[in-house]
């Protein structure tokens, strides 16, 4: 069942009163609060000078909260249209205000500019009442499909930059629901420090699965993932979620050696390269892994600094420039083991020498 209509003319007021009603982050959604204020008070600027704001769309559950796509028992889910409503919602709340330059077309010579939705309804009602009235168009989709709710919610975004992590995330299959479920490990968390707003947390997560599910480091350019995501659908499920205990395991490890938010984490682009490193090394080498990372940058630092002299540390930087590359994976890993052996027996040789002093 796929029906597509519109609800009968609601007030943003109506919508607001369900706001505890409506599951704003559904699996196949983008992160929230993507718009800056000025992006959200242009919206509001634009429905209380009465200008055409683009269709929502929103899943309705309210014929029935059996279907699994309703995991949280709640009315609606946002399909899209997300960022409209926080940005609205945000308003009602108190917690946005209009811009400083902000004109009432209707009456000029008002002065709202700064002014958030308490201030109208307290000193400017009737400007609060076209806020609170204001027929905003919501589309109502009934399915019990899910595939049908995410090729929707791609179709409808298509014409907007969306990122392969985010179009990934709204595919069927079980390596969307793997890779949210690895993001929700304490790793992405709390112990990297690059941006997740636009699903660079996904797109890594989506890698190690990869990794793992090829039991090596491949190509992991969009491409690749995206087939990947095809691929697994006829794999058998074992297969797929062998890989993504693996990738959990192995974080666990991760989160023993890193500390939250390292700088060590700082690019995204890197994390695999750690990831297939801490994998293929004995835990009990887990106590000296943070520590050699940071004098393996400090070496690289220096030799880009000097005339370059140590030919190993020139490939592994010219490996980084080809981040999604397999062969750039199976690089730099192979040299980050070739240092770490030097300096876990160098580091054997000194803890040697303190002893026989003592």
């Amino acid at each position: 069942m796929f029906k597509v209509n519109q609800f009968e003319p609601k007030t943003l007021r109506w919508w607001w009163m369900q706001k505890d009603k409506i599951d704003l982050d559904p699996p196949y959604q983008r992160h929230g609060r993507l718009w800056s204020k000025t992006d959200k008070a242009y919206l509001i600027d634009s429905i209380l000078n009465e200008y055409d704001v683009p269709k929502i769309y929103v899943a309705d559950f309210t014929f029935g909260y059996s279907t699994p796509l309703n995991k949280r028992r709640l009315s609606y889910a946002i399909i899209d249209g997300k960022q409209r409503f926080e940005a609205i919602f945000d308003f009602f709340n108190g917690n946005l205000v209009l811009d400083k330059d902000f004109i009432f077309e209707e009456n000029r010579t008002l002065k709202l500019g700064g002014l958030g939705y308490p201030d109208l309804r307290n000193n400017h009602p009737n400007i609060a009442d076209i806020f609170d009235n204001y027929p905003i168009s919501v589309m109502r989709v009934i399915t019990d499909d899910e595939e049908k709710i995410n090729e929707l919610f791609v179709r409808l975004n298509r014409s907007k930059p969306l990122t392969g992590a985010e179009i990934r995330n709204a595919m069927t299959g079980p390596v969307p629901k793997l890779t949210r479920l690895v993001t929700e490990h304490n790793l992405f968390k709390s112990y990297v420090r690059f941006s997740v707003t636009r699903g660079q947390d996904k797109n890594a997560a989506a890698k190690l699965l990869l990794f793992e599910f090829k039991e090596q480091p491949t190509e992991t350019k969009r491409k690749n993932l995206d087939g990947f995501v095809k691929a697994a659908k006829k794999e058998s499920k074992d297969k797929v979620e062998l890989a993504s205990r693996r990738v959990l395991e192995t974080l666990d490890r991760m989160s023993e050696i890193f500390l939250p938010r390292d700088p060590l984490l700082a690019s995204a682009g890197v994390l695999p390269v750690y990831y297939w490193f801490v994998r293929q090394r004995n835990s009990k080498d887990d106590a000296i892994i943070r520590e050699f990372l940071i004098y393996f940058e400090q070496i690289r630092k220096i030799n880009r600094q000097q005339k370059p002299t140590d030919n190993n540390l020139i490939e592994f930087d010219t490996y980084n420039r080809s981040t999604n590359d397999e062969k750039s994976y199976i690089g730099r890993v192979r040299i980050l083991e070739k240092y770490f052996k030097n300096y876990a027996e160098q580091l054997k040789l000194e803890l040697s020498r303190e002893d026989k002093g003592k």
